[in-house]
């Protein structure tokens, strides 16, 4: 149990990279893709949005203020 909890973690650790990578680049789609039925801790999506302030892209805010956050 303890190693699926660990793959998990690293998804997660590498799909939060990929996003951060995707925002500073303009990819909308790309970052479409990898919130596909995904949620995030509250934090990490105002750290995101903030990311997506800072590139000035209202269609990346738009799609980041639409992520639901776990509770």
């Amino acid at each position: 149990m303890g190693s699926h909890h660990t793959n998990q973690n690293k998804h997660a650790t590498v799909n939060f990279s990929a996003l951060k990578t995707a925002i500073g680049n303009g990819e909308a789609l790309l970052i479409k893709n990898l919130l596909a039925n995904q949620s995030m801790q509250d934090l990490e999506k105002k750290y995101l949005i903030n990311l997506a302030y800072i590139n000035n892209n209202p269609t990346i805010i738009k799609l980041l203020e639409g992520i639901p956050v776990k509770e």
